[in-house]
Order: C-alpha cells, then sequence, then structure tokens
C-alpha cells in the first residue's frame, strides 16, 4: 500500500482499487497486485481501530468505516449483535427478540440481562402501539408479554396506567419518551447495549466518552484551572494538553484600599459577590462596591463605633445584614443593616462576656455568637438570645447546611457539633494543636482549619480524619483566616505571618502560587464567591489588596479613588508560581 509523505495511508484508508483511475495506474502501477499486506495488529491496535470506526459511522461516515474494518481485518460489532441493532432502530420487534436468543449465550448474566433486555424492547413495542392508537395491540403486549415476564413489576403497573390516556404529546409527557421512531430506539439501544459485552458491541459513542474523560482529567490536572463556564469537549484543542496559563489567576495586585488608618483584621465578599467588607482596629468597617467587569472597589461606606475594632464579620445568606465582633476583650457583637445605612442592634449583655465570633444559620433569621469566655448564644435578628449554651470557650463557629447544626471550635483543639433544637452535642475533630480559625465549603463536607503553629490543614468531616496539610505557610499564634474559592471551590488561600498570601490546589500540598506585596502579617483572605478571579486580603499593613489575573486577561477600567485622606491605586506587585 502507497504511504504518504507522512506516514498516512492514501485516500482514507481505501486501497488504490477501491478509487483507481487511468491517471493514477499509469503513475502508480497495478496497485491490486502491489498491495502491502496488512500487519498483525495487537489487541490495543484493534480497540484504536474499532472506536474510530464507530466514531466514523456516528458522524455518518458509514463507507469510510466499511473500508477501514475491510482493510484492517477487525470487527465492529459481532454479526449477531449488528443484526440485533439494526431491528431494533427498525422497529422490527419480532426480529430483535430472536436476536437475543442469539445473543444469550454471549452474555455475562445471561438470565437476568436477558429478562431485562427483553422487558425494555417490550416496553417499546407497547408504548409505540399507544401512540399508533392500537390500544387492542397494546394491552396483549401488556397481558400476554410484558407481565409474564414477572421482572419489574413495579414499572408494567406504570405501564398499564398509560392505556387510557388519549392524546400522544400526554403520552409522552407521563412516560417521559421521545415518541415513536429513530430517536427513542436509538435512546434504546443504548440502554440495551450495556448489557453486551464490549467485544460483542461496543458501548455507544466509545471514543467520545475516553476523550471527554481525558479532557476532565486534564482539566483536574491543571493548576490553575478557574472558570465557572460550563466546558464539554468541544471547547478544548484535543490536538495538544490543557493547561491554563498561571496570568489568568488572580495572582496580580490590581488595586490597594489604603483607607483604613491601622492594622486590618478581616475582609469578606457578600454572598452576590458586588460588595466587599472590611473590619479594622481602627474601630472601623468599610463597605465597598465591586466592579465585576474590572474587578476594582469603590469605597460606598464607613460603619464607625467598634471601638474594641472590628476583627470577624459575617454576612447574612441574603447579604442585607452584617455581624461584626471584636477581638478577644470585646463584649459587644453589632448588627447593621447595610442597605438601610443603619445599626439594626447592638448586642452586649456583661462587660465581662466576650463575642469574638459569629455565625448565620442559613435561613437568615438566626445566628450563633460565642467568645473565649464561655458565652455561646443563639439569636434572633433583634438580638434576643434564644438559647445559650454553658461552659462552651469557642474559638470559631460555622452553621451547616441542614440549619441546625452549629460547629463550634474550642479551646480543647475540638471542634464540636451542637444542636440547639435538641440540645444535643458530639464530636467532630480533634486537632493535636490550638484551632486558630476555621471555616467550611459550600458542599458541607471539607472543613479548612488555621492551626497554630502547624499551618493550614484540610479535613473531612463525615469521615472525621485529615485529608491534607499544606506547605509554605508560616502561621504561630496569630489569628489567621483562609478560605476556599475559585471554581467549585478547588482552591484553597491563606495569609502568613511571613507576609505573603499562598495559595493551593484542593489536591495538592505545595502551593501552586505565593503573592507578595503586604509588608506586615497578612490577617485574612477572601474569594470571591461570584466573580472567581478575584481576590482580597488584608493585613497589618493597614491595607486592602485585591488581586486579579495579569492586565491582559481583564477589562480596561479606571479606578475612582474615594475623596478621603488615603486613596486607591494601582500597583503591579511581584508574585510567583510554582507547580507541585
Amino acid at each position: 500500500m502507497h504511504q504518504q509523505a507522512n506516514g498516512c495511508p492514501q485516500h482514507n484508508g481505501a486501497t488504490n482499487e477501491d478509487y483507481e483511475t487511468p491517471s493514477s495506474s499509469q503513475q502508480n502501477g497495478n496497485a491490486a497486485e502491489h498491495k502491502s499486506p496488512v500487519p498483525a495488529m495487537g489487541k490495543t491496535d484493534q480497540d484504536i481501530v474499532r472506536l474510530i470506526g464507530q466514531h466514523l459511522k456516528t458522524i455518518g461516515l458509514n463507507r469510510t468505516a466499511e473500508l477501514l474494518m475491510k482493510e484492517s481485518g477487525c470487527r465492529l460489532d459481532h454479526p449477531a449483535a449488528a443484526k440485533f441493532r439494526q431491528h431494533v432502530i427498525d422497529g422490527e420487534w419480532s426480529k430483535a427478540e430472536n436476536d437475543l436468543n442469539e445473543l444469550k449465550q454471549l452474555l455475562d448474566n445471561s438470565n437476568q440481562s436477558l429478562s431485562e433486555m427483553k422487558f425494555l424492547i417490550l416496553e417499546q413495542k407497547y408504548l409505540e402501539f399507544l401512540e399508533d392508537g392500537r390500544a387492542l395491540d397494546a394491552l396483549h403486549v401488556l397481558r400476554n408479554e410484558l407481565t409474564p415476564l414477572q421482572h419489574n413489576i413495579e414499572r408494567v403497573h406504570v405501564l398499564s396506567s398509560y392505556i387510557m390516556i388519549s392524546g400522544r404529546e400526554e403520552l409522552m409527557n407521563r412516560a417521559r419518551w421521545h415518541g415513536k421512531g429513530v430517536a427513542s430506539r436509538t435512546k434504546l439501544m443504548e440502554k440495551l447495549q450495556k448489557f453486551l459485552p464490549p467485544s460483542i458491541m461496543l458501548p455507544p459513542r466509545r471514543l467520545y466518552t475516553l476523550l471527554s474523560q481525558a479532557v476532565e482529567l486534564q482539566k483536574d490536572k491543571c493548576p490553575f484551572h478557574n472558570t465557572t463556564v460550563e466546558e464539554g469537549i468541544d471547547d478544548f484543542n484535543l490536538l495538544i494538553d490543557h493547561y491554563c496559563p498561571k496570568e489568568q489567576f488572580p495572582c496580580e495586585t490590581i488595586q490597594v484600599l489604603n483607607d483604613h488608618c491601622d492594622e486590618v483584621w478581616f475582609c469578606k465578599f457578600s454572598p452576590d459577590g458586588l460588595k466587599l467588607a472590611t473590619g479594622s482596629k481602627d474601630s472601623s468597617i468599610m463597605i465597598w462596591d465591586v466592579d465585576p467587569e474590572t474587578l476594582t472597589c469603590r469605597h460606598r461606606k464607613t460603619l464607625d463605633g467598634h471601638t474594641y475594632g472590628a476583627a470577624y464579620l459575617s454576612w447574612s445568606p441574603d447579604g442585607a445584614h452584617l455581624l461584626v465582633c471584636g477581638p478577644e476583650d470585646c463584649p459587644e457583637l453589632f448588627i447593621w443593616n447595610i442597605d438601610a445605612d443603619d445599626q439594626r442592634v447592638k448586642i452586649s449583655h456583661s462587660p465581662e462576656d466576650s463575642l469574638t465570633s459569629c455565625a448565620w444559620h442559613c435561613n437568615g433569621k438566626k445566628f450563633v455568637t460565642g467568645g473565649m469566655r464561655g458565652q455561646f448564644y443563639q439569636c434572633d435578628l433583634e438580638g434576643t438570645v434564644l438559647d445559650s449554651w454553658e461552659g462552651v470557650r469557642v474559638q470559631g463557629l460555622w452553621c451547616r447546611s441542614d440549619g441546625k447544626t452549629v460547629l463550634a471550635s474550642d479551646t480543647h483543639h475540638r471542634i464540636r457539633a451542637y444542636n440547639f433544637d435538641e440540645l444535643s452535642d458530639s464530636n467532630v475533630l480533634q486537632a493535636d494543636y490550638s484551632i486558630m480559625t476555621f471555616s467550611v465549603n459550600k458542599a458541607d463536607r471539607l472543613a479548612l482549619l488555621n492551626v497554630a503553629t502547624q499551618g493550614v490543614h484540610l479535613w473531612d468531616l463525615e469521615d472525621k480524619c485529615l485529608v491534607r496539610r499544606f506547605q509554605g505557610v508560616t502561621q504561630g499564634h496569630f489569628t489567621i483566616h483562609s478560605c476556599f474559592g475559585g471554581k467549585n471551590e478547588d482552591f484553597i488561600a491563606s495569609g502568613s505571618e511571613d507576609n505573603k498570601i499562598y495559595i493551593w490546589h484542593i489536591k495538592r500540598e505545595k502551593p501552586i502560587a505565593v503573592l507578595q506585596g503586604h509588608t506586615r502579617t497578612v490577617n485574612a483572605v477572601a474569594w470571591n464567591p461570584v466573580y472567581q478571579q478575584m481576590l482580597a486580603s488584608v493585613s497589618d499593613d493597614g491595607t486592602v489588596r485585591i488581586w486579579g489575573p495579569a492586565e491582559k486577561y481583564r477589562k480596561p477600567g479606571t479606578v475612582v479613588a474615594h475623596n478621603g485622606e488615603c486613596s486607591s491605586t494601582t500597583n503591579n506587585n511581584e508574585w510567583s508560581a510554582m507547580n507541585s
């Protein structure tokens, strides 16, 4: 067989005998007499040829597929299986049932599989009779063919309820069926193929499935893959390995906010991603509006009066209210109504209290708060204490998605689960060192802990086990808040006592990026939950930094500075990204 310069056969794998012309005969000689023998192929090569042949038929290149099978000596499907497929697609149900008897010896679990396959064929036959208005024929199938199988009796009862349906549309809706024709029969064939070994009949669209799996694996291996766009195989170049450039990742400072006049202790984006709240030692909280186009912030308002400083903030699920707690010696908790520009409630039961942490229940109508001196309250929006738990020295709080369970880290290096309604509690995990802060992902499965002298740890709350210790971060006894973020919360970000921000992929222990720019300890990092190319960090250096992708990957825009004593600036920081 003649080969082109690139080693591919001429004429799509067809022999010259099939496409011979006088000119080609003169130039190439008698191709039929000089055909090269097909080399013996191993199992892998045979599988690949079959996969290609199936895909060619799927896209309508039937003749090309037949030529490929003929030249390679391979067989796309077992002859009995191929005949069975054609009879199903043509709706020749009696012949399809006869084919099953021929295929029976090829089935792995022959009796059970045969019954299930017969049932599926008869179900299609029954529905097609109903659509055609042949109620008596449908009833005959139901009574004399489906029922005697004694298989899936519950489904038979459901099918019997369709006998009284008069219209085609109602039948299709009730049965969740595509109607008589190639579409529904192809769906049927896909179900039937699951019972046939791949050596007999390839699973449907097998090459496409394998390529899709390869794309998913490459996305998982890509350290910087961070997009909310639903991606299919058509969105990727199959000719090269997928890899997102690190410049698309939020690793560059695009804005520095200098409005706070002392250490900034905490930051948090609102649930809709359009507001950022920052709390400072200077007794103020600043609310910033987020521009999703430029990924920058503009000052919206300042909330003053937090005498002890604002050390922890929690947005309500609807973003309308903000809870504010102070440091360890603070006995006060504030509830701010963000849109109404007023302080809704100030909670202060005793000057001996310590209210340093808080969390909203998922309904936004109740919250919990507590501190290191043994206070642990459940309150409503008016600040009324609904329930209390005595003797728990709370370091951190989180409300689970069931609307009942509250997770609390305490001074015994534990996280325990509390149910105020049932007055029950249980141990969730036990760390070896003090849990300075913790957070839980949206799936309510994983907890991220900043552990004193140890760094950032990932725990599985269901299996109650340590999943991963992330490397690089410097964590002593400072209160540092880490976070989940990015696409599917696949990333972890944390501040550090070495003035840097560390970012990890959730499946990797080593950081994929280390961000530099702050000049003192980075106290908290927040990942925008909606605009996932945006990150915020706050530091003892008094600044708030907004991080985004490199300039060529973000839209142009002008930062409008707040007309105060300090202003917002843009600044390119030094940063490094490292593959683990």
